[in-house]
């Protein structure tokens, strides 16, 4: 196992009813933004919770926070934060609202460019401190310090963090993502997937607690992911799905072990080009990825075919080839799409997608650092 250091500060209320914990959360006195996206809070009754819980603080509003929030959007809201003299973020959404509260929190202290602070190139010392509400069950942003901003402008996608960026609280009420379509919660257990497949499924380390952690939530959702698509008011499949999604992306299992993050960076560059959404792209470059990679990863991929999917027979090639298709099958039957071809694209975009990764420097990816973008142009062509 390797050394860490491992720190989550976030406060979780987790279950019904907890969005009125927002009144002991933040301060009597704070000037609070209030961020959300397209207003779905508004029609499904969680944007009246909050105001009542946020009784007679000073609060303003900034609606509009897209998917994959555009940093020209964050610059409007850290405007609006500058004028009213806002001292509190209240983020009520998905993963992407509170991403772009994140950035705001970073950079409205700052006297320069957003875009700097996400390229990295100015790191904050003091953020403004954040709080959530978590409509939408994905990202895990609602307990870690990570944020990933787009720049339509020129079609980038990237992510940053800081240890400062974790949400002082986070409030999750699994009843707020009874209203949300299909593709949404699909995409979400996915995102969930991948999250953990990226601290997992690297080489072994000696660290069998994070790995039995990590199995125990893949398999949490393989069970739960077609129940709680099925049945969306199911509330302990909808709460199961929800606790599953931030465990797998707080710190937690990735602790001591090595890490991939090689398909979420082919697959920004998918989404920052073509729309594709976040869940999408996942499921596309995973498996190719995967397949791609079984030498190097070969005895974890045996070790998750066995663990997760039961596959205990043939050679080695074998299992590693039926647990990879097991994963796709999954992905299949929870309708996200697997293959470029299925969101009309070709091949073409293969050499596309690497070249860009070569121009910003990320010719090393993978635990490993040997996904090269020879090997980016490789899987995105299978």
């Amino acid at each position: 196992m390797q050394n860490f250091t491992f720190h989550n500060p976030t406060r979780i209320h987790f279950g019904r009813g907890q969005i009125r914990r927002i009144d002991r959360e933040i301060p009597a006195d704070a000037r609070v933004m209030l961020a959300f996206g397209g207003g779905s809070i508004k029609t499904n009754g969680v944007h009246e919770q909050v105001r009542a819980a946020l009784g007679n603080r000073h609060v303003v509003e900034f609606g509009g926070i897209e998917a994959n929030p555009d940093v020209a959007t964050v610059e409007r809201a850290i405007a609006l934060v500058r004028a009213e003299k806002v001292d509190f973020l209240l983020a009520v959404g998905g993963g992407s609202v509170l991403d772009g509260v994140k950035l705001v929190a970073a950079a409205a202290l700052l006297d320069v460019d957003p875009w700097a602070v996400v390229l990295g190139n100015v790191k904050p010392s003091k953020v403004l401190p954040i709080g959530s509400v978590m409509t939408l069950p994905a990202t895990g942003s609602e307990m870690n310090g990570f944020s990933v901003i787009s720049r339509r402008a020129t079609e980038e996608k990237r992510s940053f963090g800081s240890p400062l960026l974790f949400p002082q609280f986070s409030i999750l009420d699994p009843e707020t993502t009874f209203s949300l379509p299909p593709r949404q919660i699909a995409n979400g257990v996915v995102d969930a997937f991948v999250h953990v497949i990226e601290q997992y499924l690297t080489y072994p380390a000696d660290a069998p607690l994070q790995d039995r952690f990590a199995e125990g939530i893949l398999q949490t959702l393989v069970e739960i992911g077609p129940k709680t698509l099925a049945d969306p008011t199911d509330y302990d499949a909808r709460a199961t799905f929800v606790w599953s999604a931030t465990l797998a992306l707080n710190g937690l299992i990735a602790a001591g072990v090595p890490e991939d993050w090689a398909t979420h960076s082919i697959g920004h560059e998918l989404t920052a080009l073509h729309g594709l959404d976040h869940g999408q792209t996942l499921a596309v470059v995973l498996p190719a990825l995967l397949d791609h990679q079984r030498d190097s990863k070969r005895a974890k991929l045996i070790q998750f075919a066995e663990r997760l999917w039961g596959i205990r027979e043939g050679s080695d090639a074998a299992r590693i080839a039926a647990g990879i298709a097991r994963m796709r099958a999954f992905f299949e039957s929870m309708g996200v799409p697997t293959r470029l071809s299925d969101y009309g694209l070709t091949a073409a975009v293969a050499p596309v997608v690497a070249h860009r990764l070569a121009e910003r420097g990320a010719v090393a990816l993978g635990e490993r650092k040997d996904v090269t973008p020879a090997a980016v142009e490789a899987i995105l062509t299978q």
